[in-house]
C-alpha cells in the first residue's frame, strides 16, 4: 500500500521537510547582513553575543500554527516587537536548546513537557549584535500560558501556511544614521512580524520550503 503524504502545513509535513535536510543547521549564517551587505552597522567590532530562540510550530493536525510573541511595550530594547519566544545563552545552560527551552518557560510558561525538540535551524547573525540559534520545536496543543508582563504583552498563533507563502515576504526599509536599512515585512491582520523574526521566518522558508 502506497504511503499517503502528510497534510501540506501541518507539523507531520513540517517534520517531514526538516527531517529531509541532511544538515539542517549547518551551512552559511544567515542574518541581515545578507540584505544589507556592507552596511557599517554590521562592522562595529564588538563581539557576537550568542542567544537562543524557539520557534514553537503547534500541531493543530492539518493546519499548523505557529507561536509568537509581543514583547512587553515597557522594555528597553526592542519593545512592543513580535518576536520568538527565547533570549540569551546563559553560562548556566548547557546547549542552545536548553537556553530556548528556558526562555520560552521565563516569558510564557509553555513547559518543555510540551515540547518536543526537533533540531535547529542555521544561526542567523543580527544587526543588534547576536548570534541567534532558532530552535525548531512541535507544541502539543492544549497548553495554557502564563504570560512574564515584565517580558510579553501577548502571545498568539500565527498559520504556518501563511508564515511559508513567500506572496507575505514583503520588503521594506527604515533609516538608520542616514543610511538605509533594509529588512523582511510580514503584517498579520493587526500585528506586524518584521525585521530579525521575519528574517529568521524567511530563514525557514528557504531551507524547507522554497
Amino acid at each position: 500500500m502506497d504511503q499517503v503524504s502528510p497534510a501540506p502545513f501541518s507539523s507531520a509535513d513540517f517534520r517531514a521537510r526538516f527531517a529531509a535536510q541532511p544538515d539542517a543547521h549547518a551551512g552559511d549564517e544567515y542574518g541581515d547582513h545578507r540584505f544589507n551587505p556592507g552596511h557599517p552597522r554590521l562592522n562595529q567590532g564588538k563581539a557576537l553575543r550568542d542567544a537562543a530562540v524557539l520557534i514553537p510550530v503547534v500541531d493543530h493536525e492539518g493546519d499548523a500554527t505557529v507561536l509568537l510573541t509581543k514583547r512587553a511595550e515597557k522594555l528597553r530594547n526592542h519593545s512592543g516587537q513580535v518576536a520568538f519566544p527565547g533570549g540569551t545563552i546563559d553560562p548556566t545552560d548547557p546547549s542552545p536548546e536548553a537556553a530556548a527551552l528556558r526562555e520560552t518557560f521565563e516569558e510564557i510558561g509553555l513547559g518543555d513537557d510540551r515540547i518536543e525538540i526537533i533540531g535547529r535551524m542555521p544561526d542567523y547573525v543580527a544587526g543588534s549584535g547576536y548570534r541567534i540559534a532558532p530552535v525548531l520545536g512541535i507544541v502539543r496543543p492544549g497548553f495554557e500560558l502564563t504570560l512574564n508582563t515584565d517580558e510579553v504583552d501577548a502571545a498568539f498563533e500565527v498559520p504556518l501556511r501563511f508564515l511559508m507563502d513567500p506572496a507575505n515576504h514583503k520588503r521594506d526599509s527604515r533609516m538608520w544614521n542616514d543610511l538605509e536599512w533594509f529588512f523582511y515585512d510580514m503584517p498579520y491582520g493587526d500585528r506586524r512580524i518584521w525585521g530579525v523574526t521575519a528574517g529568521i521566518i524567511r530563514t525557514l522558508y528557504e531551507r524547507l520550503y522554497a
